[in-house]
């Protein structure tokens, strides 16, 4: 006998309760538990979130506490390490119940991932986050790499993703948020 696979929908998703604190992403309506960061991967989401609250009231950062429902054969909710909202969206997540970005609502500005190690985790960053990102016409996507040493910028020009490489010795310069400049090295903690 074959079974077929139950895929949750969003709204299974947002009613699911494990009766534990471990979060999770929906990938094409599946369930992925999400393992504890590395104390590295913490420290550049920090010291990015830390230049980011010299130019952003708090409101409009979100670290590892925001989900944002993206497009997928299946349904599909990641949870970013850092976004910035436009003052729009913070209006529009102020009173829900669950801070989620729904489909319906506008993009975040600026969302950064950090890479683990993994060829999976780098799939992910590199390759569907960016499909998926894109989708959602996210004017800027940041993949931060601590493995390779380096920040691949991702700027929404047109309906496509360019691409810029920085690494260790170069500054990224946010062409979104406004004074967001920040050294590769010290990004990477080096």
């Amino acid at each position: 006998m074959v079974t077929t696979p139950q895929y949750l929908t969003v709204e299974d998703y947002l009613a699911y309760d494990d009766g534990t604190d471990r979060q999770y992403e929906l990938v094409a309506g599946e369930l992925n538990a999400m393992p504890p960061e590395s104390r590295r991967n913490s420290r550049i989401a920090l010291i990015i979130l830390n230049a980011l609250m010299a130019l952003l009231p708090p409101e409009r950062l979100c670290c590892k506490d925001t989900e944002i429902e993206v497009t997928g054969v299946q349904a599909t909710i990641r949870l970013p390490d850092l976004m910035v909202l436009s003052e729009a969206l913070v209006s529009l997540l102020e009173n829900q119940p669950r801070s989620i970005i729904r489909q319906a609502m506008p993009s975040p500005l600026l969302v950064v991932e950090v890479v683990s190690p993994g060829k999976a985790a780098e799939d992910r960053d590199y390759r569907y986050k960016r499909s998926e990102y894109g989708a959602r016409g996210i004017p800027e996507y940041w993949v931060v790499d601590p493995i390779r040493a380096q920040v691949l910028v991702l700027t929404w020009v047109d309906g496509f993703y360019e691409e810029a490489v920085y690494t260790p010795g170069d500054t990224v310069q946010s062409s979104t948020i406004p004074g967001l400049a920040l050294a590769v090295n010290a990004i990477l903690g080096r």
